[in-house]
């Protein structure tokens, strides 16, 4: 056996061979002689299964398991058995899946559990009546189960069947409650002379739901109004004692006359579909506190020990009629509020509110609140979100805004392990920052092993418990979304996911989405991602993330400025004193400088002003709008993405753009747009830019260039006045020198040298 914290032994004493089906049977044995424990351990477990086991057969089958490259381990046995209400002291340290640090199952173990069953007091079970009277006992039955009317199915013949069992008949089902305790009442004392003569060492059985008098399966039950809890695997007096204190909304509680006690529980659903679910959760609620049930007695139309009858020499009498919760939704609420954590009601005080959380992002986000952030495929987010996490952890400004210092946790789930380290070291080569404080992010890389969200979090809260990150970002979550993105009921399940780390790690969650199809512009920014409403609701800031068009003009600048700064670097670098011999107009011309560039001719540098201008034309704009709980609106952001990293549009130049679709703030509905004052001079400002920087194929152009520009191909132009007007007004000079038109701002550049 190996060295395991966890006996799987001590395990199997909570799983019962009888309730399982033949291949969970088999993954028994598997995972045992996987774990290096003996044939004898399975067979002797096995042989507590009387109606199915056969001597020896364990151990040639034993013999016949010869291992997997994907093997059945002990995390199997550990699940049984905390299904059937095991809790495990110790460790699982075997090749499979589950340990210390792993969630167990679809809920937290201790979910569902309300009795302790190491403290619970044992009753003592009812005695049976002296000289029981048969008719009478089930005349209660009938009367606590069926209205007068309805069909009564019964059993009381059997046969043996190739096992050597006794097995009921389909038995009776054609006949009323009310005639049958008609029939008992004037029976005489004798059951057999009222419903026919049963075997009285094997007893009798009868169905708990009422039937269409046509047969006895599923689709004959009339109304699906009770179900039958059995549990043979524990003593009788402990069956019942935990039955009472699960507080089962008990119709009748019958003595089998063997070694259970057979429950018929209140369901009362409308339909089949919620019977399942209502039985399902009953089950469920039973096994967690560790009653092992038999599943076939799940179905409507099983059957059940008749009272009033014998066998083997044992009466089946009523133990307890009406006990417990009066009815299903009454006890499924009693359950459930004994797991309630909700926390107490506050009373308003004036003098004593609470402060407020601090702010980790600075008029963004509090620490222990919710941020989604959302856009469009190739918006940079992962790498938005891992300058996040570098702004974070080195206390610097994300997106211009200002974060506090401290530890935070990346969950990648997109990438391979190679990949996002490579990632963040290039975002921190990209933002030009030392990596003082890169010890304070961790990175749980999870592709390939991601689970759904609700199993996630269970384990994602052990390993993070005492970590004190500030905040835990997860990207993506559509690899961990559960259910529909597209209901509201789902998703509302699946974002209490975040509130619940938040809860219990206390520290912020941010988590990235993506936007649904189509064009995006005409939509609100919370609209934008993809799937319900919910997204754009429950986090406390929502930033969204669109795309601004560049045009090819455009893109020619940026390439343009790219080259001026690109090469004097270089002029200053290799030629410290090119100015003296370069006018001011020269100092600004790309293609002066490039010509001054290559009279060096360095093979560096021109790799490198290749590598630049194709980064420039491959720059995209985007702009950043926030919705916020907590804040005052945010101000639009308008930003590059510049390979790896985003930069802020300082110089105010996509300020003017619009997405693709959207119409401007105040535009009518029926076409024509409404300018404010500032958004007509943002237009016309622009269309002025492209003008200047079009009208001498991006050279410096003169009022000559710019009026031929304008010109229509009737020779038209604007004249002289407009034109100097509009330079004066856009922010423009004339160099007397040269009389190129020039910006203010490259004036200034040109003085400052």
């Amino acid at each position: 056996m190996r060295d395991n914290k966890l006996d799987l032994t001590e395990a199997l004493k909570y799983i019962n061979p009888a309730s399982l089906s033949y291949q969970d049977w088999m993954n028994v044995g598997f995972a045992l002689k996987h774990e290096g424990y003996s044939a004898d351990v399975w067979e002797n477990w096995s042989a507590q299964d009387t109606k199915r086991y056969h001597p020896g057969e364990c151990r040639r089958k034993w013999d016949t398991f010869l291992g997997s490259s994907n093997p059945v381990t002990g995390g199997t046995i550990v699940q049984m058995a905390i299904d059937a209400g095991w809790q495990p002291s110790g460790q699982y340290d075997g090749d499979g899946e589950i340990g210390w640090d792993d969630a167990i199952g679809g809920r937290d173990v201790d979910e569902l559990k309300v009795v302790n069953t190491a403290w619970m007091e044992e009753r003592d079970i009812p005695a049976p009546p002296a000289n029981m009277d048969g008719p009478r006992e089930l005349i209660r039955y009938l009367s606590n189960l069926f209205e007068a009317a309805e069909n009564v199915g019964y059993v009381t013949e059997s046969y043996v069947n190739a096992e050597g069992r006794h097995v009921p008949t389909k038995g009776a089902y054609d006949r009323t409650a009310g005639q049958l305790i008609e029939a008992l009442n004037n029976c005489k004392g004798d059951i057999g002379a009222a419903l026919g003569d049963y075997d009285p060492e094997t007893g009798a059985w009868i169905r708990f739901n009422p039937l269409d008098g046509k047969g006895v399966k599923n689709d004959n039950v009339t109304e699906y109004r009770f179900a039958l809890v059995e549990s043979d695997t524990l003593d009788l007096a402990k069956q019942y004692s935990l039955m009472l204190e699960l507080k089962l909304p008990i119709a009748v509680m019958v003595h089998s006359g063997g070694k259970s006690i057979h429950a018929i529980v209140r369901i009362e659903a409308q339909n089949y579909e919620e019977y399942r679910k209502r039985v399902d959760y009953l089950y469920e609620v039973c096994q967690k506190n560790g009653m092992e049930l038999d599943r076939q007695n799940r179905n409507p139309s099983r059957l059940s020990r008749m009272p009033g009858v014998m066998r083997n020499g044992k009466p089946q009498y009523i133990i307890a009629e009406n006990v417990g919760c009066e009815n299903f939704v009454q006890w499924k609420e009693y359950i459930e509020g004994i797991n309630d954590d909700l926390p107490d009601i506050d009373t308003f005080d004036m003098q004593n509110i609470p402060e407020l959380a601090p702010e980790l992002i600075r008029g963004i986000l509090r620490h222990g609140h919710k941020l989604l952030l959302s856009g469009p495929s190739k918006a940079g987010k992962s790498y938005a979100l891992i300058e996040l996490c570098i702004a974070i952890a080195e206390g610097r400004t994300w997106l211009g805004m200002e974060c506090d210092q401290g530890s935070v946790l990346y969950i990648n789930l997109e990438l391979d392990k190679s990949s996002c380290m490579n990632r963040f070291r290039d975002v921190y080569r990209a933002l030009g920052w030392e990596s003082v404080n890169s010890g304070k992010i961790d990175v749980w890389n999870l592709r390939g092993k991601s689970c759904p969200m609700d199993k996630l979090v269970p384990k994602l809260i052990r390993r993070a418990k005492q970590k004190r990150y500030i905040a835990i970002i997860i990207d993506p979550i559509y690899k961990v979304i559960t259910g529909d993105e597209n209901s509201a009921d789902q998703m509302s399940l699946f974002c209490n996911q975040f509130d619940k780390i938040c809860t219990e790690l206390g520290c912020s969650v941010i988590y990235c989405h993506h936007h649904s199809k189509g064009s995006q512009g005409q939509k609100r920014s919370m609209d934008r991602a993809s799937g319900s409403g919910v997204f754009a609701r429950d986090p406390d800031a929502l930033l969204d993330l669109i795309e601004l068009p560049v045009s090819e003009a455009q893109r020619d600048n940026l390439e343009h400025e790219e080259v001026r700064r690109c090469c004097t670097e270089f002029l200053d670098a290799w030629k410290p004193g090119w100015r003296d011999t370069a006018d001011q107009t020269q100092q600004i011309s790309h293609v002066y400088l490039s010509a001054r560039c290559a009279d060096i001719g360095n093979e560096w540098f021109f790799r490198n002003l290749e590598s630049r201008k194709k980064a420039a034309r491959q720059k995209t704009a985007w702009r950043i709008e926030g919705v916020l709980r907590e804040f005052a609106p945010m101000e639009p952001r308008y930003m590059w993405f510049e390979y790896p990293v985003h930069r802020l549009d300082d110089e105010g130049k996509l300020s003017h753009l619009r997405a693709e679709g959207e119409k401007r703030r105040g535009a009518k509905a029926s076409g024509g747009e409404k300018l404010s004052a500032d958004e007509k001079f943002e237009r016309d400002k622009a269309a002025f830019d492209m003008a200047v920087l079009s009208a001498n194929g991006g050279e410096p152009c003169t009022l000559k260039d710019l009026g031929e520009y304008y010109a229509d191909s009737d020779g038209k132009a604007p004249t002289e006045r407009t034109l100097r007007n509009w330079i004066t007004k856009y922010d423009y000079w004339i160099d007397k020198n040269t009389g190129f038109i020039l910006q203010n701002e490259v004036k200034n550049s040109i003085s400052e040298s």
